[in-house]
């Protein structure tokens, strides 16, 4: 008889990692992609469906993340404000100008779960326009993603 083993949060937590992934001529879709599965922790061997066991990712030059196709020109974001015909569409070079972390934060976001530990596991996600991080206290370690 095979025994299955659910990792406890004292392991979870002493197998934590920082990563920095450059996001430089990425394209925001494979590269939100990988971000999620390591924010998740489908990586690891430890990985267990319903605790928290991903590490902590730092995505730099967020504002030089790329589109496939005509993409640039056709993707909107959307948000409602709350308001009766509060709807509004914002298109990805608008976007990327203004808030270039957006971009791949909105990404991401959607590959994880939609529920409190999909949340919890977003706080883990430090996204920076520019090439500097105020992290290096932890000592990430960077992470080629092609």
């Amino acid at each position: 008889m095979k025994v299955t083993r659910v990792a406890t949060q004292e392991q979870v937590e002493a197998g934590r990692q920082w990563f920095v992934v450059d996001a430089d001529g990425a394209t925001v879709g494979h590269l939100a992609t990988k971000v999620a599965q390591i924010l998740r922790g489908k990586h690891k061997p430890i990985f267990t469906p319903n605790l928290d066991t991903g590490d902590f990712v730092v995505i730099i030059n967020a504002e030089k993340v790329q589109l496939s196709g005509n993409k640039e020109d056709q993707k909107e974001y959307f948000h409602h404000t709350g308001y009766p015909g509060g709807g509004r569409h914002v298109g990805f070079r608008t976007m990327i100008e203004k808030h270039p972390e957006r971009v791949m934060e909105h990404a991401i976001r959607g590959m994880l779960p939609k529920n409190r530990l999909g949340a919890k596991m977003f706080k883990k996600l430090k996204v920076y326009a520019g090439g500097n991080h105020p992290h290096q206290a932890q000592n990430p370690e960077v992470l080629k993603i092609k």
